[in-house]
């Protein structure tokens, strides 16, 4: 998929994370900040970069806050990050891991 414009998923609540993606420079850019980072940083990114992978996003640049979310919580908001950036009309969206 291709990264159409910028787009946010998510909140800074307790237990969530806020998603930004944004057109890249012709590879994956990410920042992340975590109220967590020492102890799920590195699972956190892996989580990141895997589901842009199975979403096959390759040039975008995407900024994670997150407040303590699941693995649920941060591949879907990174999934709805990306479709709202790509323009995906409502109507047939993949949800949960259907494109591969």
């Amino acid at each position: 998929m291709k990264i159409l414009k910028p787009a946010v998923a998510g909140t800074l609540e307790s237990s969530d994370v806020q998603v930004t993606v944004e057109p890249g420079n012709g590879k994956i850019e990410l920042e992340l900040s975590s109220s967590v980072m020492n102890q799920y940083g590195r699972q956190i990114k892996e989580k990141v970069l895997e589901t842009l992978d199975r979403l096959e996003v390759n040039d975008a640049r995407v900024t994670v806050v997150d407040k303590g979310a699941l693995d649920c919580t941060i591949a879907a908001r990174v999934e709805c990050a990306v479709f709202r950036s790509c323009d995906a009309s409502a109507k047939n969206l993949p949800w949960g891991g259907v494109i591969r």
